[in-house]
């Protein structure tokens, strides 16, 4: 699945909202929808990787990308072989998640477009970290037996600079009203929510502000 939403509108506690349900941790749980509608004895290994950090120039995307990849080899303790690059790591951290735990393999993606608005000024680094994450994207085409889930989110779609051409099997989702309040908040929920912090609010701006953002930008991507 591929979901872009603005920055702050809950992305990343989507993200670990999911994890936690891959990972079985029912105690997070107790007490909401989902506790009742989900197989807590089965659990599966989640690779999460972050991106959400400043980029100044393009080959400090590889240095993110082996920063991930590290705190997720520890996590599950697999050896590292540091001979290979990011992208081969990448591939071989699934494949054997996958046979250590005798499980499909989560992939979360948080942030996947940041590295390239931090240099999108800069024409040439913007091209250059579009290179290295669409190869390191492209490692999840060929590992459908390994996989059981993927999300990649962000802010920006990208549709134009084929981030994602070799990944084809992606489902966008940001425009499919069945999700259109999975991150962020509905107005009855902000009214009921934050009543405390409107009272002196015109919530027909604040309305105009969400739904400005919804018709103008998400529908140009």
């Amino acid at each position: 699945m591929f979901l872009s939403r603005p920055r702050r509108f809950g992305k990343s506690l989507l993200l670990s909202t999911i994890r936690y349900i891959y990972e079985g941790k029912r105690e997070l749980f107790k007490g909401l929808y989902i506790e009742d509608k989900w197989d807590w004895n089965e659990s599966y290994p989640v690779i999460k990787i972050d991106f959400s950090v400043d980029i100044r120039e393009y080959k400090e995307v590889y240095n993110r990308i082996e920063d991930e990849l590290e705190i997720n080899y520890r996590k599950y303790k697999i050896k590292e072989d540091k001979k290979k690059d990011g992208i081969r790591r990448f591939k071989k951290l699934i494949i054997d998640l996958s046979e250590k735990y005798s499980k499909q393999v989560v992939v979360l993606i948080d942030e996947y477009d940041k590295p390239i608005l931090d240099l999108i000024e800069d024409k040439k680094q913007a091209e250059e970290v579009r290179k290295i994450l669409k190869e390191f994207y492209s490692v999840l085409k060929g590992l459908d037996r390994y996989i059981r889930f993927v999300l990649v989110m962000g802010v920006s779609k990208f549709a134009k600079v084929s981030l994602f051409s070799g990944l084809n099997q992606l489902k966008d989702i940001s425009l499919d009203k069945r999700y259109g309040d999975i991150c962020g908040y509905t107005q009855s929920e902000l009214e009921y929510y934050f009543k405390e912090y409107l009272e002196d609010i015109n919530i027909e701006e604040v309305k105009e502000w969400y739904i400005s953002y919804n018709s103008r930008i998400l529908r140009s991507l």
